[in-house]
């Protein structure tokens, strides 16, 4: 018996896992595949995002914000590669400035501070290849190694009394008095006080095969899939550039990786199972979207990139749906928390949302 399970290596598993063992608990981190971090935590930007997009009071927004500034502490202690972009978010139209607005009074309301509003003469002298009519500056924006993040993590996991165990699918859990069996194909049944269901794409999965969970509290999974593609030599980008928002997502959108490298992405596909496959006819509509902040663009210099899936709860025409962390007071089982729908900015709230986690778990 262990005191502590938590299912799913991603950086939420990772984070939750190491936030447990520092508390003084024996944790095992499971994952069924065979490395760390193998979907949505490294199939994705690599921002740390501001706080800027969620509406305030949210959990996207609390620990977003707070997690961010715990990334950048962490980043700095653990020598992690990382960098203060800066990202700009552009409207390249008249009708869009009020969009603008309204990130900068709900940044504001979420404790963001940093947001300078640019003219096009300002874009210009910082992005010369940026097209827009008005912009948002947030300094506070920028770009991470995931891999040596999550890595990090594990680090400081296994060095406080936690394992992370890879190859290992659970098949069901089950309930008996105060503990947790979990069933493990090909290995004896792991007992546990508590369990932390962080298995990101399959978190639905794994709650339908908890004994005694009520069903009624596991919301629908919508799967969002989105590719990206890389700009072939010398990136004309110093920072982050994103259009304004779509209902459901951030719009193709510039990003850096570490070495300066730029790429465009993610779109959005409403996909009905889990497929990484890179769809080549999508590259006109990608096309138009970079060019409406980006009109220069040279298309025969974008290469297929990769695809990610995002966990959404919410459908297409739906709102956006928050973050959702479930324990005993939402669902009635002691000594369980569930993670649903930890898509961006999953990364950056990482550090925050495991404080939460250990919050919940602590109460018992």
């Amino acid at each position: 018996m262990v005191d502590c399970v938590v299912v799913g290596a991603g950086v939420i598993g990772l984070a939750a896992g190491r936030a447990l063992a520092l508390g003084g608990l024996e944790v095992i981190v499971i994952e069924a595949a065979g490395a760390i971090g193998t979907e949505t935590s490294s199939r994705n930007s690599e921002v740390i995002h501001a706080g800027i997009y969620y509406p305030p009071g949210s959990l996207k927004a609390r620990l977003c914000v707070a997690g961010r500034e715990l990334l950048y502490r962490y980043c700095a202690e653990k020598g992690i590669n990382h960098a203060r972009t800066g990202k700009l978010i552009v409207a390249t139209r008249d009708t869009e400035v009020p969009v603008l607005d309204r990130y900068l009074a709900q940044a504001r309301r979420n404790g963001v501070t940093d947001l300078a509003r640019f003219g096009p003469a300002d874009v210009a002298r910082l992005e010369p290849a940026v097209h827009c009519v008005q912009a948002l500056h947030s300094p506070s924006t920028g770009i991470i190694d995931s891999r040596a993040f999550m890595l990090a993590l594990q680090g400081d996991l296994e060095a406080h009394r936690g394992t992370v165990v890879l190859n290992t699918r659970v098949s069901r859990v089950v309930r008996r008095k105060e503990l947790f069996e979990i069933e493990v194909a090909g290995t004896p049944t792991i007992r546990c006080a508590r369990l932390v269901n962080a298995a990101g794409l399959h978190a639905q999965d794994l709650a339908r095969n908890i004994d005694g969970l009520p069903q009624a509290t596991i919301p629908p999974l919508h799967l969002a899939r989105g590719q990206y593609y890389s700009l072939t030599g010398k990136s004309p980008f110093g920072r982050l550039v994103y259009p304004v928002a779509g209902p459901a997502d951030l719009g193709v959108h510039v990003t850096l990786d570490l070495a300066g490298a730029a790429r465009f992405g993610p779109d959005l596909q409403w996909i009905p199972s889990i497929d990484y496959g890179f769809d080549a006819d999508r590259l006109a509509t990608f096309t138009a979207a970079i060019r409406r902040y980006h009109p220069g663009l040279d298309e025969s210099l974008l290469q297929p990139g990769h695809t990610g899936i995002r966990p959404k709860l919410a459908g297409p025409g739906e709102a956006a749906a928050d973050f959702v962390i479930q324990g005993e007071a939402e669902h009635g089982v002691p000594g369980l928390v569930n993670l649903y729908g930890i898509e961006s900015p999953g990364l950056t709230a990482s550090l925050a949302m495991a404080e939460q986690v250990r919050v919940l778990l602590d109460r018992r």
